[in-house]
């Protein structure tokens, strides 16, 4: 698995086939944080190689187990979860847990799979592989790139900013406001690359895709706002490898790779022949559509040539009738997973909430020594600073960082002054997570 390796090849496969679905109120337990540190090395594995280039493995067991069903279950269970009890939680007035980090693990769990599933879906026998709930896949990118569009016309997403006064669950909030942002924008990746596999999709993938949501229409908004893209002090800064990155006057013109995605999703929708057969050309769309011809420069088309046939059929549409809408009676099946554990769960979140208070979100001092220490042993530097795509960046003020916490030695900063600028954060998470690596 490259020269490199986090797991031997029979230590991910015993990982891959233990992989399985847990009940809302079991996340954050024992045996789900064992599954949770597992998929954070598989993760990191699975990036390993692709980096590599020398096979990846992680993909292929993925899809030999029949896995893929699984982490998408989890995913969406997971962002229930945040969306129906950690606003609970947040609510309870005697709830005051003296550390934070065992709900921050939840909250990132949604990030860990959904990296992990725009790391393997880049190979389309993945997305075969996924079967019925890429129904429930599609739904998901689609809930994502739809708050990251409303997000966009609210002043953009929310800024990473010290806080002085609020209370651990607040400051909870907030990084799970900035969490978000980043999922979304994997999202967009896992979706171009369901996009890749269009002519394959079923029936029912591709009306949900281009009638239910009415995708085009969607990425040509993504388009128009670039969420990742902001002015700040007059100068362009593009959102990439986690940071915001000011880009410099000769970079400007190139094609970002979250553009890229939304303009390969565009063509992959509008130019397949199974698309183009089953997709309503109404008022509307052609109006949306033809807002692309005004992106379509001599510089982009020279960085995607393939663009030049997406050009051509906004040329032709311009000159073509409208479509009505179609009102066909289609039987076809629907996600069920959303639904599913809504059902199951509906009216329960509150107790949800109070089990977990009692039973996962309190640990005692040394259950927190102990999950420190696998926190610690999960998140090896080595392994760390293969997969990080750029030099380390100060964790407060986001320069270019040579310096690390020689506490915990998991946050880098540029100087002494911004690390005591950003202890009363970081100490939350740097005290625990040293007592764990000194009991090892």
């Amino acid at each position: 698995m490259g020269d490199l390796e986090l797991l031997l090849p029979g230590e991910a496969d015993v990982l891959v086939r233990g992989l399985r679905s847990f009940q809302l109120r079991e996340m954050g337990s024992g045996g789900w944080n064992q599954q949770h540190e597992n998929l954070e090395k598989l993760n990191m594995q699975a990036i390993l190689d692709a980096t590599a280039s020398q096979g990846e493995p992680i993909q292929e067991l993925l899809v030999t187990h029949g896995k893929i069903p699984t982490l998408v279950v989890e995913l969406i269970a997971v962002e229930m979860w945040k969306q129906k009890v950690f606003p609970v939680l947040c609510r309870l007035e005697d709830f005051k847990p003296p550390n934070t980090f065992p709900i921050y693990m939840v909250l990132h769990h949604e990030a860990s799979i959904i990296n992990l599933l725009e790391t393997v879906f880049f190979h389309k026998e993945v997305c075969e592989s996924a079967e019925d709930t890429i129904l429930d896949l599609v739904d998901y990118c689609h809930r994502k790139l739809t708050l990251l569009v409303a997000q966009s016309g609210h002043g953009g997403p929310p800024e990473e900013e010290e806080s002085q006064y609020g209370t651990p669950m607040q400051e909870l909030q907030k990084q799970a406001e900035l969490m978000e942002f980043e999922i979304a924008l994997k999202a967009l990746s896992v979706l171009r690359y369901i996009t890749d596999c269009v002519d394959s999709l079923s029936l029912s993938t591709l009306s949900r895709m281009l009638s239910t949501h009415n995708l085009p229409c969607l990425l040509v908004e993504l388009l128009e706002h670039s969420p990742w893209s902001r002015q700040e002090g007059g100068k362009l800064q593009q959102f990439e490898s986690g940071h915001w990155q000011t880009v410099s006057p000769s970079e400007q013109q190139k094609l970002s790779k979250l553009d890229g995605q939304v303009w390969i999703a565009l063509y992959n929708l509008l130019l397949s022949p199974e698309a183009r057969a089953r997709y309503c050309l109404t008022s509307f769309a052609k109006g949306q559509l033809l807002k692309l011809r005004a992106f379509l420069t001599d510089t982009l088309l020279d960085q995607l040539p393939n663009l030049a046939d997406l050009q051509g059929f906004l040329a032709h549409l311009a000159l073509t009738k409208a479509q009505p809408p179609k009102k066909d009676l289609v039987l076809e099946q629907i996600p069920e997973i959303w639904e599913r554990l809504e059902r199951e769960n509906r009216g329960k979140w509150q107790a949800i909430a109070k089990h977990q208070l009692r039973h996962v979100f309190s640990p005692s001092e040394q259950e927190l020594r102990l999950q420190a220490r696998r926190w610690a042993e999960t998140y090896r530097l080595d392994v760390l600073e293969a997969v990080a795509p750029e030099q380390p960046r100060c964790a407060y003020c986001n320069a270019e960082a040579s310096k690390r916490c020689s506490r915990c030695q998991n946050e880098w900063y540029c100087s002494r002054e911004c690390q005591v600028k950003h202890w009363e954060k970081h100490g939350k998470a740097c005290v625990p997570a040293a007592q764990g690596d000194r009991a090892k």
